[in-house]
This record gives C-alpha cells, structure tokens and sequence, in this order.
C-alpha cells in the first residue's frame, strides 16, 4: 500500500510518496491478509535524464518478479538509447511518454507476465512533466484494475493547479475534500436516493474543500505541501487499526521549465560517500 501526492502550480510540478511496500497473503477462509510491510520501496522515478519528466506508483510493487523501479529504470534506458522509444529533447510529448510507459508496463511486463494476479489488484503510474516548447506542466496516468487497462488520460492538464492523490486516500479525503470517502455509502443506506448523492456530495464539497495551493506558489513551498501530504497520511494511518501500510522515508522529487528534473529527497540503499563515482545523489546536479 501506498501514498503517491502531486502538486501542481505554474512554477513547478511536485511528485512525493511514501516507501512502505506490503506483502499480502490470505488467512484459511481465503481473505487478503498483510503478512509483512517493508519501508525501502521506491515509488518516484526519474524517467529520462537531463529533461523535466518523472513518475511515481502506486498499488502493484512487483511485475513479473521485478520492482517497479527496476522495471522504470529500464523503461528511462529505452527513452534513453533505444531509437524505437528515444524521446527527441526538442519534440517530446508528456502524453507521448506516457503512452510508451503504457505499452511498456502493460503490454510488455504486465501481459507478458504468464504468473500476473489472478484476483483483485491495481497498478498506477502517474507521469508528469513539461512537453517540449511548453511553459507549464501536465500530469497523465495509466493504470490496470484487475487486469483491465486504461490510459493514458490527462489527470491535470497544462494550466491546472492543485492536488492530486492516490494510493491510501482517506486521510488526504478529510483533510483536502472534507470528509471520509465512505460518506457516499452512508448517505444510501440512510435512504437517500442513488441519483442524489453525486449532487450532494458535490454541494458538500463546494463549502468543505480546503483550497491548499494558488498557481504562483513559489516552488519551496509546493514542495513543502507535498512533503506535509504524505507525512500527514503515514501519521494518520499509524494510528488506525491494522498494519503500518503507509510509512518510510518520503522521497521527493520536482521539475521545473528551466531547472528540470530534481530530487530534493531520495533514500539510497548505498552510502553516498562510499560511492563518490555515483551521480543523482541530493544536491548533485542531475546528468
């Protein structure tokens, strides 16, 4: 389980998460069960060097018995090298790059897969960017729900700012929307009618949601929200019955028009001053 947090504003486009990956098994009456929750796991990527692209995950940690962030790094080597999927530095499109991340994931890993999950599962990737010869940013998506795929499809397009969240939401629904995202649930069996509760929940939300950024947000303190939604969400799930499904470090990462890509915080599992031949570290210029 997850926290994935996007915030978007005219300066810069933020993508934070949460390192928690959980193992989920069954108990004998065949219900899914956490068996175990590992706080190292990478959910925000880089995917090309040297240009403001990155993506982040949530749901599905494995395919085909590889990470997701193994499985991205050799998706960035494909937009990298590969003349098939090389990205052109003065023609790319985020939604372009998107649709390579599709047929990467899915049709390559996710379909190719002949051990891929049999029951309920998820996987989402959120891309986000700026497109060559653009000014501001954009987010897309692609995702695979029990085996059926959708995407890409433009969560937040150019021009838009705000929050996007995924993952574990409940805590960022109270906080940001208002309410729990079972209200919806307990207003029908209340006996409102079906047809009523998608205007109503929308009249609630006009008066309840908290309007958390402004599209000239300098990019600190975008940054800072991003790094505060996730912290909130790992505090608030501590607490609540259950396995520590949402925890870890909090990697962080940015892109803007003119700086590109950038990791503000990023775990590594080797000691930076062990490896000085290593670059991306933090406060390293990005290659």
């Amino acid at each position: 389980m997850t926290v994935c947090v996007a915030v978007q504003v005219n300066d810069c486009m933020v993508f934070a998460a949460d390192s928690a990956s959980s193992m989920v098994g069954q108990d004998g009456a065949g219900n899914p069960v956490v068996s175990n929750v590992y706080n190292h796991g990478q959910k925000v990527f880089s995917l090309r060097k040297g240009l403001p692209i990155m993506a982040m995950t949530c749901g599905m940690g494995n395919i085909g018995g590889s990470s997701i962030s193994i499985l991205a790094k050799e998706l960035r080597a494909l937009l990298t090298n590969d003349n098939g999927w090389k990205l052109d530095p003065a023609s790319y499109t985020i939604e372009d790059v998107c649709s390579k991340a599709n047929k990467y994931f899915y049709e390559m890993q996710y379909l190719g897969d002949e051990n891929r999950p049999k029951g309920e599962h998820s996987f989402e990737l959120f891309v986000g960017g700026i497109s060559s010869g653009e000014r501001l940013g954009e987010v897309w998506k692609i995702s695979v729900i029990n085996g059926q795929a959708s995407g890409p499809v433009c969560v937040s397009p150019r021009g838009q700012f705000g929050v996007i969240w995924a993952g574990q939401p409940e805590a960022l629904n109270r906080l940001i929307l208002g309410y729990s995202g079972l209200v919806p649930q307990g207003l029908t069996e209340a006996g409102i009618k079906e047809a009523e509760v998608g205007p109503l929940m929308d009249a609630i939300r006009s008066k309840t949601q908290a309007a958390l950024t402004h599209p000239a947000m300098p990019v600190q303190d975008a940054i800072d929200l991003a790094d505060f939604l996730v912290d909130l969400t790992i505090r608030f799930t501590k607490f609540l019955p259950g396995a520590n499904t949402v925890g870890g470090a909090v990697d962080v990462a940015t892109v803007t028009r003119h700086e590109g890509f950038k990791w503000i915080r990023r775990k590594h599992y080797y000691p930076a001053n062990l490896n000085p031949l290593e670059t991306g570290h933090v406060g390293e210029p990005q290659a």
